[in-house]
């Protein structure tokens, strides 16, 4: 029963991270891999101050996610000027840079990682209230973006991203508006961060590498990109699907090759047979950002 809760707030930490990134590249257009870092951001920034500071796990928590939402601003005053190539480039540089000052500070814990974050809870009652807390903030999360997208708001959006020209000859900041769409995203993933830092108590560099950009970008596409629900379901279907796989008993030398043939036949049949996600509709279909960020 543990196991299964363990499980399922590792998949309700990642509803929340894919949610935000389909706000960034699926809403907004913006081709970047570096939304992990900003995961990370608020990872770090969180346990640092649970440790060095002592202050409350909210307080934590909203400051890791404001670092990202202010690290994101730095990003996309000087990047998002750009598009396409130009801006998956500088969002990779930044991701790979910043990792690399992480892994040479002292403070950060280096290339071991950052360790002995404090325990917010403790007891039986640990597990089940990171389980409320983590599925809380997942259904916030989604039904926050879907709110935003949906509204007057979300229409700027959709026209921004798609007619950025038009959208700017009527008078409109098409910059000002990615830097919104940029920091909130980036604001929900440093959050996320934060939430994962607190239950796993243990974050390092090797959990915010390019891979975990593409498994992120892997939920939403399978999901269904510009769709509300369609993170839920791909982020649901990558963390399920591995578990449901070590129930197999299969050798190790067995089971990580099958899981990676597996991830390969999703993305490959979803990019022929169905290109808008699970969730996607060909009514609605969302500007495809998967080719630039792959």
């Amino acid at each position: 029963m543990e196991y299964l809760a363990t499980v399922t707030i590792l998949i309700a930490i990642y509803v929340i991270l894919a949610a935000s990134y389909n706000l960034v590249i699926g809403y907004g257009g913006l081709a970047t891999v570096a939304h992990p870092i900003f995961f990370a951001i608020g990872a770090y920034v969180t346990g640092l101050l649970a440790i060095h500071a002592g202050l409350p796990p909210i307080v934590c928590v909203a400051l890791g996610a404001v670092a990202a939402m202010v690290a994101s601003v730095l990003l996309a005053a000087s990047s998002l000027r750009v598009s396409g190539d130009y801006l998956l480039i500088a969002s990779l540089g930044f991701q790979l840079g910043l990792l690399q000052l992480i892994r040479n500070l002292e403070i950060t814990g280096g290339p071991g990682g950052l360790s002995n974050i404090p325990s917010t809870i403790v007891g039986a009652a640990r597990t089940p209230t990171f389980l409320a807390i983590t599925i809380g903030l997942a259904v916030v999360s989604v039904l926050g973006i879907r709110a935003i997208v949906r509204g007057p708001y979300g229409r700027a959006i959709t026209a921004m991203r798609d007619e950025e020209l038009a959208f700017t000859a009527l008078g409109r900041n098409a910059m000002s508006m990615k830097i919104v769409i940029f920091a909130v995203g980036c604001g929900v993933a440093g959050m996320a961060g934060g939430v994962y830092a607190f239950y796993f108590q243990y974050v390092s560099p090797e959990q915010f590498e390019v891979l975990q950009s593409a498994q992120i970008l892997t939920m939403v596409v399978l999901g269904g990109m510009a769709t509300a629900y369609g993170p839920v379901v791909g982020a649901v279907l990558l963390l399920a699907i591995p578990q449901a796989i070590t129930f197999l008993d299969l050798p190790q030398n067995v089971m990580a090759p099958l899981q990676g043939i597996i991830f390969t036949v999703l993305v490959l049949l979803f990019l022929f047979l169905r290109p808008t996600g699970i969730m996607g509709d060909s009514d609605n279909k969302p500007r495809a950002r998967a080719s630039e960020a792959a």
